[in-house]
């Protein structure tokens, strides 16, 4: 849950009060102002000079994302693997296939290397180069993005930067979803900021945004009457929701701020805790936001009780608000967290501390098995490793020390 300013109500208020009840309207024009301010500024640099459309959620961005960049059936788009669904999701929306990209194991992001080796590939097997390459800001860490578009400049393909966690993050003081074609953000309810559902695409100019936000509203022609040449989408964010998200941007310095702090806390006070490393900045390049705080368990770390670790299928949400929807049928799959991992996320929960597990890779994902994929194994490894901390607005000092103090406490 994303902390208010007080703002968002007054907004709403006005947006109620003038009948601005609707998709489109006042708020969601002010709200991309907004937004456009502040990803178009850099340290100690020009000013950028980028354009901003909101949408209904990060997913339908990367979907806008990519028609803009062409893609269509039979093509592929090469995709981080360590990732989220809605990062590859769309691109089977378009009848495209994802090709997944393995992770460098500093960032946890999307490996250059391992990227032009995938793209030679490609060219080889298909005789055709890949659409586009979504890098993905990894729980806000960002991505090498200065290696990456040099391959993809050399071979010319559009990149979308999905940095849907990455509001505010920053490479080499520059706004992550301003390098690329393209730029995803989420404002859902978990994000830097919420709208309490919304995304918005990053373009590079005023005709880009004109384009995005035709295929956002149903594709709809200039004429009196509904007149259609292509195939759009309800995609566009409602007033209300941007109201929100003006109050919001009020507060969004202030919760980078805030989720930095977390992240120092929980280094200092790990830092004599063998077994236990927190994720950090690879260098002064990288500035994340730190959306969310992880850390990995060395594999020999015996916690208590783990050797009960996934024994009963989960009959319970896990995993905010939407949860789970379909039971399982085993307590197992054939790629999971270790044991130690599954155990100390379960002593969290016993002791009202939410945790989750590191994203499993989606070239490990059941519906993707077929699916080209070019890996070195380090999203298996840290998968494997990893656990999300508490980091949110909400996330007082005392709640810091009280989480390490369980996760000490849990070592046997």
């Amino acid at each position: 849950m994303v902390h208010t300013s007080g703002k968002e109500l007054d907004f709403i208020k006005e947006a109620f009060a003038d009948n601005w009840v609707v998709p489109l309207g006042p708020d969601v024009d002010a709200f991309e102002r907004d937004l456009e301010t502040f990803v178009n500024q850099r340290v100690d640099s020009s000013p950028l000079h980028k354009k901003v459309a909101a949408v209904n959620s990060g997913t339908s961005a990367v979907h806008l994302a990519l028609i803009a960049c062409g893609v269509k059936p039979g093509d592929e788009v090469l995709v981080q693997s360590f990732t989220f669904c809605a990062s590859s999701h769309p691109v089977t929306y378009l009848g495209a296939t994802p090709v997944f990209v393995d992770s460098e194991r500093d960032s946890w992001n999307m490996d250059p290397e391992l990227l032009e080796e995938a793209i030679k590939d490609r060219i080889l097997k298909t005789g055709r180069k890949p659409k586009a390459i979504i890098p993905v800001a990894l729980y806000g860490m960002p991505y090498r993005i200065d290696r990456i578009l040099e391959v993809a400049n050399r071979y010319d393909i559009s990149v979308i930067e999905d940095a849907a966690e990455g509001l505010g993050s920053r490479y080499r003081g520059q706004v992550l979803g301003t390098f690329g074609q393209f730029g995803v953000l989420s404002f859902n309810g978990n994000k830097m900021i919420t709208t309490s559902s919304g995304g918005a695409v990053i373009c590079d100019n005023e005709e880009a945004k004109k384009n995005l936000l035709y295929f956002a509203t149903q594709a709809r022609q200039s004429y009196p009457y509904y007149e259609h040449e292509d195939i759009g989408y309800n995609y566009r964010l409602s007033n209300i929701c941007a109201a929100i998200g003006r109050g919001q941007m009020t507060l969004l310095d202030q919760h980078i701020a805030h989720h930095q702090h977390v992240q120092e806390m929980y280094c200092e006070l790990f830092k004599n805790v063998d077994g236990v490393e927190m994720h950090v900045n690879p260098s002064s390049d990288f500035d994340s936001n730190f959306w969310l705080c992880t850390a990995f368990l060395n594999p020999a770390l015996q916690i208590r009780n783990q050797e009960n670790a996934y024994k009963q299928v989960i009959l319970r949400n896990v995993g905010g608000v939407s949860g789970v929807t379909r039971l399982s049928g085993s307590p197992v799959t054939s790629c999971q967290p270790n044991d130690n991992v599954e155990a100390l996320r379960t002593i969290l929960e016993e002791n009202n501390v939410e945790s989750r597990p590191l994203w499993k890779p989606m070239h490990r994902q059941p519906v993707y098995r077929d699916n080209p994929a070019y890996v070195n194994g380090v999203s298996e490894g840290l998968f494997k490793r990893g656990i999300c901390l508490p980091s949110g607005p909400w996330v007082k000092d005392e709640h810091v020390r009280y989480v390490v103090d369980i996760v000490k406490s849990a070592i046997s």
